[in-house]
């Protein structure tokens, strides 16, 4: 098998399993945590590290939100048997780089990754969300190519793949919709909460040697899992969520 083939079908098979991705650093997480020797770090340290966490927790939300707010149904979907995209998406954030959703993702579990407070995981999980998404993002542009040809090559010689160029940002031809942030984005939120939260319990078990949340951490969690509930009802056994030109 051709390299090229190779690397597709490396690609199309960790997209279908690209919701699994957490659950690898999850458990890359412990040894790195229990090593890590939390009274050598100050408690200003403990706290820049933790607000530049939440940071870019909160960056590559807001990437994933205006993403997946502003494209149109057939763009940018949730879909993970197979490549699907019945239009080329080019404006928007695909404006200024071809996959924001994955640029979203890292900044998202790099936030998470940082709130670890040890550099080598942080850097470990750069390496292995690079690696395991560079597949990913070689496949859907094959995709692509194939379907949308000269169109598809157009777009991606001037939009970057992962850096932003954020000069060449075109306005989505799609509105926002807060509708269809709230109907696809509250499981990623949830798995987000769910990482800091764990990310504390090991912290706290190796400072502490007791298993333990934080009482703001714990409502926190608390409020989240409440309102994916009620979101999950909405989008399940309603119609208020429903808009027939989005995903």
């Amino acid at each position: 098998m051709a390299l090229v083939q190779s690397f597709e079908k490396q690609g199309n098979f960790l997209f279908k399993y690209r919701g699994q991705f957490p659950v690898l650093l999850f458990i890359l997480a412990i040894p790195f945590v229990c090593v890590t020797d939390y009274s050598t770090f100050s408690s200003d340290i403990v706290t820049c590290y933790m607000y530049s966490a939440i940071f870019l927790s909160l960056i590559g939300f807001f990437i994933r939100f205006y993403t997946i707010g502003t494209t149109p149904k057939g763009t940018s979907g949730r879909n993970t048997k197979k490549q699907v995209a019945d239009e080329l998406n080019s404006s928007g954030m695909y404006s200024v780089l071809r996959h924001p959703l994955y640029l979203g993702n890292f900044l998202i579990w790099l936030g998470i990754s940082v709130s670890t407070v040890n550099l080598y995981f942080i850097v470990i999980m750069s390496l292995l969300f690079w690696l395991y998404y560079e597949r990913i993002m070689f496949a859907e542009e094959r995709f692509l190519e194939r379907k949308f040809g000269v169109q598809y090559l157009d777009w991606s010689n001037k939009a970057p793949a992962f850096i932003p160029s954020i000069f060449n940002f075109k306005k989505s031809t799609t509105s926002f919709s807060i509708i269809t942030v709230l109907r696809r984005e509250y499981s990623s939120l949830l798995a987000c909460v769910i990482g800091f939260t764990y990310i504390e319990i090991l912290k706290n078990y190796v400072i502490t040697g007791k298993w333990k949340i934080n009482e703001l951490t714990f409502y926190i969690l608390l409020g989240m899992f409440i309102v994916v509930l009620i979101l999950r009802s909405l989008k399940h056994y309603t119609g208020l969520l429903n808009e027939g030109d989005r995903s």
